[in-house]
């Protein structure tokens, strides 16, 4: 499930121009402070997705689309633009009038388009199935191409991913590949960690808002490792007047990953580790002041402290999340491709109530209810919607 809702928004000519500053975000990172360090140039982010559609924000930024079993299946082929937006816009929109722009507008954005699995009464075994038949060689393909970032905006609500899938991700994470993926929106007062972010090396990235709050509803859990803005997103989009305002982890990702791609395009030479490292290293932590927390992770991703005082970025070769140890490159032969307000230094991020008082014996309870509840969803229609759908006049 990606549950983040894309609001259009309504922009006429005379608002175009004042389009930059109604994305507070991007106020909130200081963009223009970052893109006189770096742009994101030279570096290339794999957007997993069910589709991109060129528009004008985006001309000249998308390489090396593919489309996987099951892309356009969510009604009209565009669902990932907002995402390849938020990453990569370049500020200009119809006729070169101002527009909005993306995080990184020198990085270029790879889409791969698969299956959101989402049918009106499907189940969630139906969901899981059509996903994975897209997201298994859409992480393959990532991972034997020029992008060095991955990010996965399609998860689904399932403890135990399947062999494949899992594969997959060993697979990219053997080829240093960087992957990010929301860590789901289940609209709960405590939702789980959906796959892919809760497999061992993904970075799962949370949800906060405008006031570096947690977003209730997004998933929870020891797998969580970074937040990024994911509400009241102004970014371009298909359709309508052209901009959307976007919500959810999704997004979150996206804005993870492009504030990954400033840092490698700054520092080349890294690796995959030391680029994550230094996203860890500047991070504003959870506001009880513990290491990380199971709704922030270790905190919210801050682009500009990571450019201008990016601390250690460790050895090349050392993961620096402790759930993922290299392995060996999957010896399975690829398959053939298919024709948001980060404070300032002194202010903490806060998170949501409660967040350090699970013990590991709830989390193991947890998931044992969740796994029966999930089981017993099998056969039953899905009440699960993408960012794209739910769209709506602003």
């Amino acid at each position: 499930m990606v549950g983040c809702l894309v609001v259009v928004v309504a922009a006429g000519p005379a608002q175009a121009e004042s389009v930059r500053a109604r994305q507070w975000h991007l106020s909130a990172l200081h963009a223009e402070d970052i893109w006189k360090r770096s742009t994101g140039k030279g570096v290339t982010v794999a957007l997993i997705d069910t589709g991109v559609k060129e528009v004008p924000e985006l001309a000249g930024r998308l390489v090396g689309e593919v489309d996987f079993p099951g892309a356009g299946s969510a009604g009209t082929k565009d669902g990932g633009t907002t995402a390849a937006a938020v990453i990569a816009g370049t500020g200009k929109g119809p006729g070169g009038q101002a527009s909005a722009y993306g995080l990184a507008p020198g990085a270029k954005v790879m889409p791969l388009n698969i299956s959101d699995g989402y049918r009106r009464n499907g189940s969630l075994a139906d969901q899981e199935k059509a996903v994975n038949a897209g997201l298994v060689p859409a992480l393959r393909h990532a991972a034997d191409s020029d992008a060095r970032i991955i990010s996965v905006s399609v998860s689904v609500p399932v403890y135990e991913a399947s062999a494949e899938v899992r594969e997959a991700v060993a697979y990219a994470m053997a080829k240093g590949k960087l992957i990010f993926a929301g860590v789901g929106d289940t609209f709960l007062e405590e939702g789980l960690v959906e796959t892919p972010a809760r497999l061992p090396g993904v970075v799962g990235v949370a949800a906060i808002d405008r006031n570096a709050t947690w977003i209730k509803g997004t998933g929870v859990g020891p797998q969580v490792d970074l937040a990024a803005h994911g509400s009241d997103i102004i970014s371009a989009c298909a359709g309508g007047t052209g901009l959307c305002r976007s919500k959810g982890t999704a997004i979150a990702s996206a804005l993870a990953a492009a504030s990954a791609a400033l840092v490698w395009s700054a520092h080349p030479d890294w690796t995959r580790n030391q680029v994550l490292q230094v996203l860890l290293n500047t991070v504003s932590g959870p506001e009880g002041g513990e290491v990380r927390s199971d709704y922030i992770g270790y905190g919210a991703v801050r682009p500009r402290r990571a450019l201008n005082t990016p601390g250690d970025p460790g050895p090349p070769d050392v993961y620096p999340l402790e759930d993922y140890t290299t392995p060996t490159p999957s010896p399975t032969p690829t398959p053939p491709s298919p024709v948001g307000a980060t404070p300032s230094a002194a202010a903490p991020v806060a998170s949501g109530p409660g967040r350090d008082g699970h013990s590991t014996g709830f989390w193991i309870a947890l998931g044992v209810c969740a796994a029966g509840l999930l089981g017993m969803a099998v056969g039953t229609p899905l009440l699960i919607a993408d960012h794209r759908r739910g769209r709506q006049p602003a």
